[in-house]
Order: C-alpha cells, then structure tokens, then sequence
C-alpha cells in the first residue's frame, strides 16, 4: 500500500523477531523487501519458517520409505513443480527454454497443483512437456507418491516461498536430486534442496554460507527469458503518456518501493524537467505514492499509472520508456529482463541479497554492466547522465539493440544446453554419492540450433 509512516521500524521489528528464534514466524518472502537485511539474515529466517515442518515431515518420510535406482540414463527425468502452469511471469520467463529442451536426453514433467485457465499459455506448456502431471486435489504424501511413481531423477521446485507454495512435497524427497530454481529468489533452508540454480555474479561463491543449497551455476545468466514478438510500438497518448519529456519507468510491483528508493526517484523527476515517472497501477497504492511525491515537492501528476494488461501488450507499450528505474532491496526480476528484451536500459544498484542482483545479473548477460551502480549516489549519477545526455541514452539502447540479439541472456537454445549440463552433473555427483559442492555448466555457443 506504500503507508510508509512506521516503515523505519520493519528492519528492527524483523531482526528482533530473528533473535526470538521461533519457528514459523516470519514469511520469508516478506523478509526480501525489509532493508537492511544480509544474505545470511534472508537464510536464518528461512531456517527458522521450515524448521519444524522438516522436523514434523519426517515420520511421514519414513514412512514413504522411498527408495531410487541410480542406474545410468541415456535420458533423464526432469520434473518441474508449480501452480504457475498458466499466464504467469514464470511461465513467459521458462517457457521457450523448455521447449528448446533436447528431448533425446531429457523427458520433462509436470507436476502442477493449480487451476487450469484453459490460455493459450496453459496450452503451450502442456505442449512442452511429455507427461503433465495434476496434483492439485492430491495430499502432500499423495503428490510426493506421484512423484516418486513417476521415477522422477531430479524434482526442480518452481515456487520456494511464494504464493501458494507447497514446500510440504519436496520435504518428503520423492526424487534423488532436488533443485531450488527461478521461482524464490533465496535459500528455502535446509532439508529441501540440494541446489540452487544461480550465476557467478547472483551469488559469488564468498555467500555460500548464505545458502542452504549447494550453487549450481549457469554461465551468464541464471534466468532464462525467450524472444517474444514485440509488436507495434503504440503512441505516447495511447499509453496514457505526455507527448514530451522523458519517462522514466518501473513496472515492478508496489511492496518493493521503499521510501528511501522514492527519495531517489523524486531527486531525478526534480532535476530532470518535463519528466514522468511511470508506474504500475495499484488501487492500493496510487493514492499514497501521490502523495509521498507532493511531501518530496514533486507534483503529483508526474506520476503516470499503467494499467493492468496481457503480457503481449505490456512489451508493445514498454518500448515506450526511456530508462527503467530498479527498486531495492528487492529489485526487478521479470520485469528487468522484459524492459532489456524491449530496448530499455535499467540502472539498477545491487545488494547483498539474491533478490537484489538479479538486474544486474541481467545486465552482465546482455553486456552492459555499466549500469550497475555502486551506491545510491552512483544509481542517481548514472540516471541523471543517461536522462540529461541524450546521445548517452540513444548509444546505450542502440548498444542493447544489437547485444539482445546475439549476447546469451535471450538465447533460450543455449540456456536449455547449459541448463541440461547442470542436471547431468547433478545427477552423476548423486550416483556416485559426490558431496553437494558447487558445480559449473558449460557454456553453449550463442546462438545453438534447438537440438533434436
């Protein structure tokens, strides 16, 4: 809602209620946007919100008694949990990586316990996978049964602490492998997975005290993003914009602004004239942000709300920004890769934390990593040379323009490449009972054929 009067105390609240040590209490995905807060801070509070739940799973696994043949395959199973099987971020994010999979070596499944909305995303997923599994009546126990009848080799959970998450499952370990990737950008603690997929620049090997998985490391980027069509580039009116001046934009949802992020946006509408801040639609929000920007002497009205709209559209009128303001701590994810596959450059300042890299993981993988800020002060530097100087800004997109075409971030072929590279590791350490080190996949050529 951005009710920002008692924000100063949600860092203090959230590490007096760490100290107290109880299970259980704080979310973590809560903890992602709370300031202040360390990498190693986000993994205490995940330890602490699973700890009895592993404790109590344990009878049942016992029970389940699962037991795997660690026999050598000529393709493995790969099986993908979610109740995001429809049109949702994850699915635009993993969609054209699963369907560039080489199926001579790899037979995908899901295991989805949400609703169908019978989309046109919906539609293609169950397309990308050889068996699309329902467990969404299922129990837990039951879910993981299905799982293991399904001789499943590596069980990839794609939603950690989000929304309608059911951890439950992968605390009974109905596959040999399991895999904590895309969906939580964070540890999910320990006695769930035994990796997480990451990249060099996400989570440097110096934070693996931070995590409870083991780092699996894409070459470039962790997170894969297709080449969806673009579309028409719509008129500056038809977008609800001013015809003049230059807008910045960021898309992401409303609980990741802070105020202290608002400050910063405030100084650039301030020391740029003629410049609109454009942002997602929240009826919630709206009101509140108007007026945090009239408290920091910036009328109102140059703040411009997008509306809610399909996927399709939303990349049609992105094109229409400038520059792409990250929040912090928890920064752009979909949202950043969206705006780079758009033409819009994003100035972002990383963390500590996972949730507050990825932009500028993103930003590595399309070759413009001097948008990556070391501090507020850079963040605001580099925005106000890029609004101010407008051959900068035309130089930087023109930059981005021929790197997303042939830089890695956007190649969904050799993403899947690496992506089953790491999964073959996975699967022989685990065959020859190899500890949980980090490992390394390799990097396929930009620009791969789809195999098969």
């Amino acid at each position: 809602m951005c009710a920002w009067d008692d924000f100063t105390q949600s860092a203090t609240a959230a590490r007096r209620s760490l100290a107290q040590a109880r299970s259980g209490q704080i979310p973590p995905f809560l903890m992602l946007s709370v300031p202040g807060m360390s990498a190693r801070e986000h993994r205490r509070c995940s330890e602490l919100w699973v700890r009895d739940r592993v404790a109590a799973s344990v009878p049942e696994r016992t029970r389940l008694n699962f037991r795997f043949d660690l026999g050598v395959r000529d393709k493995l199973r790969v099986g993908y949990l979610s109740n995001d099987f429809h049109d949702h971020a994850t699915a635009h994010l993993l969609i054209e990586a699963l369907e560039a999979t080489d199926r001579t070596r790899c037979e995908l499944h899901a295991f989805s316990f949400g609703g169908n909305d019978h989309g046109a995303m919906r539609s293609r997923l169950s397309g990308a996978f050889e068996v699309f599994h329902d467990i969404t009546a299922s129990t837990d126990s039951d879910a993981a049964s299905a799982v293991h009848a399904a001789a499943i080799d590596i069980l990839v959970d794609l939603k950690g602490f989000t929304r309608g998450a059911r951890t439950g499952i992968m605390m009974l370990h109905p596959a040999p492998v399991q895999v904590n990737f895309l969906g939580y950008p964070g540890t999910l603690g320990s006695g769930i997975c035994d990796y997480i997929i990451t990249d060099p620049f996400l989570t440097p090997l110096a934070a693996a005290a931070d995590y409870a998985e083991s780092f699996a490391y894409m070459p470039h980027s962790y997170q894969p993003h297709g080449r969806a069509a673009l579309g028409r580039l719509p008129s500056r009116a038809e977008a609800g914009l001013p015809e003049t001046g230059f807008v910045f934009c960021c898309f992401n949802q409303a609980y990741k602004f802070t105020p202290s992020v608002f400050d910063l946006w405030c100084r650039l509408l301030a020391a740029t004239p003629d410049s609109v801040l454009w942002l997602l639609a929240s009826d919630q929000a709206q009101g509140n942000l108007r007026g945090e920007a009239l408290r920091r002497g910036v009328s109102p009205d140059r703040l411009v709300f997008a509306p809610q709209i399909g996927q399709s559209e939303h990349l049609r009128r992105l094109q229409l920004a400038d520059l792409v303001l990250d929040t912090a701590p928890y920064g752009a994810h979909t949202t950043a890769s969206d705006a780079l596959w758009a033409g819009v450059p994003i100035v972002t300042c990383a963390g500590d934390t996972l949730a507050s890299r990825v932009a500028g993981s993103l930003l590595h993988a399309v070759g413009l990593p001097e948008l990556i800020a070391s501090d507020e002060a850079d963040y605001v530097a580099v925005a106000l040379t890029l609004a101010a100087e407008p051959d900068l800004l035309l130089a930087a997109k023109a930059r981005l323009a021929r790197n997303r075409l042939t830089a890695p971030l956007f190649d969904a072929a050799a993403y899947a490449r690496s992506l089953h590279d790491l999964y073959e590791q996975m699967w022989n350490r685990r065959r020859r009972g190899a500890g949980r080190e980090p490992i390394w996949a390799a990097a396929a050529p930009p620009g791969s054929p789809r195999p098969g």
